[in-house]
């Protein structure tokens, strides 16, 4: 046997294995046996929403609240800094409008509070001082157009991966997570078992805040909404034996002394009464503002706000090393489940709305899988008929290696992790007419060499050798457009061109390279004088 063709049926021989291995586990049939499932690989093609039915969520993200968190931050850090160069200068404070506040108790520093903005806040701008009297300036300032527009943007993009985050630790398979214009993001989850539970841990902000208590303040005006300057009341949730919360008040800084963007683990642990909590581990920067705050403030308590509310308020017994903190509040072990999932995930940068929630029965799934496997067989049914009548020895060539190319399609999608959609069968069917065409245009090159008076062996080498280039530049500029289609396009649209690349790729495989082996078996260490085609 030539070289050549040893290696060749080398080639395909494992490429038809490896096909068939990660293509049978997505049949019924042998998905269910034990044996099969322990030299298989587990990947499965996955479905998506339209067939195997799930929840398809719009979610609006409030990037002018995140905008706003941003500039909450840049004050502490601009206070931080001024404070280092001995400029006297009071706790800044966000006002309406996206201002940032600034007031200076010495007017003869102010030169040097504008050499430093100038120098370290660049991506402020300045208002100009306001003289308010006894020597006191007044800086109002406000993030340049440039900032403000990258802020939103990263907003959104750290929206999307954190609730690709959770969702991925929620355990949904093959969820469809995308950025959509107007700041909102699409999220399609298909085979959902239980949708409103993941709509609440998408829609959880979890933003976490350690705020120091105000003990002494008055409980009843702090009800009534009167509280002193610089702190503010929150609502304090007490969860009872029978799973129901009673809400009280507590008056803490206005401002967190240290945020959950420092989490570095989240987990769910039991203490002595078998109550479950949150434990959690920040990382180095964190462990240091943990350790200093609960150093500063020991003999206080220290409130644990998640999205606005109190969890639990300890008092601080000592400075805490280590790094390591825990979130009590009487939690049910679901509940202390999914905060450490959106705590390990990360909090949201900002505020998520739900605009838009529609649920996809599986039943409208299954019907369009039944309808769309029924419209492959009968397509491939009538295509490999006619093959074989029209082509004869060729036309069964042709359908072998069209069951090889379905087989090689299937094997990608699961291998790859990608999602069988509606769309997506309609590019396999497809797929099934653009893989005989190349065998068409190979069989009539042969035939035509063939009419020229050239043996069967020099015909099959003639045109395969001439239609091969022919074939190659119809499907790289089809495959060129399928990128194009999946690059840009929407979730239906990225189904149909996820399968019509799988298959160009498959079908220049089987009709150039594999076909062309079986010619070489038929042909080889014989005279053929004449050839069924």
């Amino acid at each position: 046997m030539k070289e050549g063709l040893r290696w060749r049926m080398l080639v395909a021989l494992l490429v038809t294995v490896l096909g068939l291995a990660y293509a049978l586990p997505s049949i019924p049939v042998v998905a269910t046996s034990p044996l099969l499932q322990k030299i298989l690989p587990e990947e499965k093609v996955s479905l998506g929403l339209d067939l195997m039915g799930g929840i398809y969520l719009t979610l609006g993200v409030d990037v002018d609240k995140a905008v706003e968190n941003s500039l909450v931050q840049t004050g502490q850090d601009l206070l931080t800094v001024a404070r280092e160069e001995k400029l006297s200068v009071l706790r800044p404070r966000v006002t309406p409008g996206e201002k940032l506040e600034l007031v200076l108790r010495k007017a003869d520093q102010k030169d040097a509070l504008i050499k430093l903005l100038s120098e370290k806040f660049r991506n402020l701008t300045n208002e100009g001082p306001e003289d308010l009297g006894d020597g006191q300036v007044r800086f109002t300032l406000s993030y340049t157009k440039e900032e403000r527009s990258r802020l939103k943007n990263l907003t959104l993009d750290q929206a999307v991966k954190t609730i690709r985050n959770r969702i991925d630790q929620f355990g949904v398979s093959e969820p469809d997570i995308r950025k959509q214009q107007d700041f909102r993001i699409q999220v399609q989850l298909p085979g959902l078992s239980d949708p409103e539970r993941a709509v609440q841990i998408i829609g959880k902000t979890a933003h976490l805040e350690f705020r120091i208590v105000k003990d002494d303040a008055n409980l009843e005006n702090a009800k009534r909404g009167i509280v002193p300057p610089g702190y503010e009341a929150l609502p304090y949730m007490r969860r009872n034996e029978d799973g129901t919360y009673t809400e009280s008040v507590m008056v803490v800084d206005k401002d967190a002394s240290l945020t959950g963007e420092y989490i570095q683990d989240a987990y769910v642990n039991f203490d002595q009464f078998n109550q479950s909590y949150v434990g959690i581990t920040f990382n180095n920067s964190g462990a240091r503002r943990f350790e200093q705050l609960t150093g500063e403030y020991s003999g206080r308590r220290m409130a644990i706000v998640l999205d606005g509310k109190i969890h639990s308020a300890p008092t601080i017994q000592e400075k805490i090393r280590g790094g390591r903190a825990s979130i009590t509040g009487h939690f049910s072990q679901a509940e202390a489940h999914d905060l450490a999932i959106v705590l390990r995930a990360g909090s949201l940068p900002a505020p998520v709305n739900i605009l838009e929630e529609r649920s996809v029965g599986p039943s409208l799934g299954q019907e369009s899988i039944d309808q769309g496997v029924t419209a492959a067989l009968i397509g491939g049914a009538l295509v490999m008929a006619f093959m074989i009548v029209y082509y004869g020895f060729g036309g069964l060539v042709a359908d072998l290696v069209l069951v090889l190319n379905i087989v090689l399609i299937m094997a990608g999608l699961a291998a790859f992790g990608a999602t069988l959609t509606l769309p997506g069968i309609a590019g396999i069917i497809l797929t099934l007419g653009m893989s005989v065409d190349a065998n068409v245009l190979i069989f009539e090159r042969i035939r035509e060499e063939l009419r020229r008076g050239l043996t069967p062996i020099a015909a099959i080498t003639e045109g395969y050798n001439r239609a091969t280039l022919t074939i190659l530049d119809a499907n790289v500029t089809t495959l060129i457009a399928a990128v194009i289609l999946y690059q840009f396009g929407t979730g239906p649209i990225r189904g149909f061109a996820v399968t019509l690349s799988l298959g160009i790729i498959a079908s220049m495989f089987t009709a150039i390279f594999c076909s062309r082996i079986l010619f070489d078996l038929w042909t080889f260490g014989k005279q053929r004088t004449k050839l069924s085609i």
